[in-house]
């Protein structure tokens, strides 16, 4: 039998209708890539202008949600702890009801919400938002993975609205040729954008702020 890695295990859920809710934008990747950081950015680089909330995914912990708190990025009232229990991907696409019901609280009790991130918990390469929960999705990387990332593909690389390649300020300390591996990304994802970034270097993640900005119009 062959096997596509670059294909998604089927949605089980419909993708809901945009008009009525805010907007929902999924940042995924693996353990360690930065996506709880990008977070961070992305509400100091917008809160000003958006009407925006969190949703946070663990396991066993609120870690990432008290992290995000304790950051003062955002209002505590407006970031949300899910515990999934299991893998990380099934709250994100095989179970969404826990991620639902957090979204739904914050829209309740912010009524002009127009954004709602939803960080899952650090998985593997194949971890996807169901369409049912995410508008758009942002899949996170990072160098020190290893350059070979983007060309072992994987459909959170090759089918993620966004994939963003972070902590390049450490790329010549791990070895990881950024021409490499920006090129197969590249040619992984085919139109698909990315960006690369240091949050180091720019602590708003401007590319990625305004590529947000972008989903919204």
């Amino acid at each position: 039998m062959n096997f596509d890695p670059t294909v998604p295990e089927p949605d089980h859920h419909e993708a809901q209708p945009k008009q009525g809710r805010a907007f929902r934008i999924g940042i995924g990747g693996p353990v360690g890539s930065g996506k709880t950081a990008l977070v961070a950015a992305l509400c100091r680089a917008l809160g000003d202008e958006i009407d925006l909330a969190v949703v946070t995914n663990d396991i066993y912990t609120t870690e990432d949600a008290d992290f995000l708190r304790r950051a003062g990025v955002l209002d505590v009232e407006r970031i949300e702890a899910v515990q999934t229990g299991a893998c990380p991907h099934t709250a994100i696409r095989d179970d969404i009801t826990a991620n639902l019901d957090a979204v739904e609280r914050l829209e309740e009790r912010f009524p002009g919400l127009e954004l709602v991130i939803i960080e899952s918990g650090g998985d593997n390469l194949t971890a996807v938002f169901s369409r049912g929960l995410a508008d758009s999705q942002v899949f996170v990387i990072d160098v020190a993975g290893g350059d070979k990332v983007p060309r072992k593909g994987g459909p959170g690389v090759t089918t993620a609205d966004l994939l963003v390649i972070n902590k390049i300020d450490l790329a010549h300390l791990v070895g990881a040729d950024m021409d490499v591996m920006t090129s197969d990304a590249h040619r992984m994802r085919g139109e698909l954008p990315v960006i690369t970034q240091s949050l180091v270097d720019t602590p708003d993640a401007p590319e990625v702020a305004d590529w947000v900005r972008k989903q919204l119009v």
